[in-house]
């Protein structure tokens, strides 16, 4: 059941949205949903010049925050990294006297190119997915935030079918929409 006075705000940071059907599919699920903002870093920022006061006013403004993105050598991509960098400035985000982000919920939608038995400790990857994310969801707690379990789609480079993606699609629309 939709919670209509919770605020989600989904950060997307994928740097070819348009050659994308996962992550294209996973916006596409959200579109209309009451409560929930999507930011496109890639459309907004191309030139890599974030606007760190807007960026942080959207944060005040949601409950929770969701970072979608495509996994990436084992990491995001640039621009939400700076994105990370820059807005989450001390004395706002972190330290001494910092509370803007207390009590949010940080939650991340990754999509993998590999199948999710790739990401065992004998698979070619040789770490898990909760290995791999760890440090992605560690800077929920010097800000206060709560860690929610990842979403994760996997397999986006094996071409999932339309039937798929829809599923995964409503997966994470009603996990959203749940809080």
């Amino acid at each position: 059941m939709p919670n209509p006075t919770r605020k989600t705000l989904v950060i997307l940071a994928h740097p070819h949205l348009s050659e994308s059907k996962v992550n294209a599919a996973l916006v596409d699920g959200l579109r209309g949903v009451e409560g929930i903002t999507v930011n496109d870093l890639y459309a907004r920022y191309s030139d890599f010049r974030i606007d760190v006061p807007h960026e942080q006013r959207l944060l005040l403004d949601h409950d929770a925050v969701v970072l979608q993105f495509p996994l990436y050598w084992y990491s995001m991509p640039a621009l939400l990294k700076q994105w990370l960098d820059v807005v989450l400035t001390r004395g706002w985000a972190y330290g001494p006297g910092s509370s803007a982000l207390h009590g949010k919920t940080l939650r991340l939608a990754v999509s993998t190119g590999s199948v999710a038995d790739a990401y065992l400790p004998d698979g070619p990857h040789r770490h898990t997915m909760t290995e791999l994310l760890r440090p992605m969801l560690t800077w929920a707690y010097p800000t206060g935030m709560t860690p929610a379990e990842p979403l994760i789609v996997h397999g986006a480079g094996r071409g999932l079918d339309a039937e798929t993606l829809a599923l995964h699609a409503k997966r994470y629309r009603e996990a959203l929409m749940a809080g």
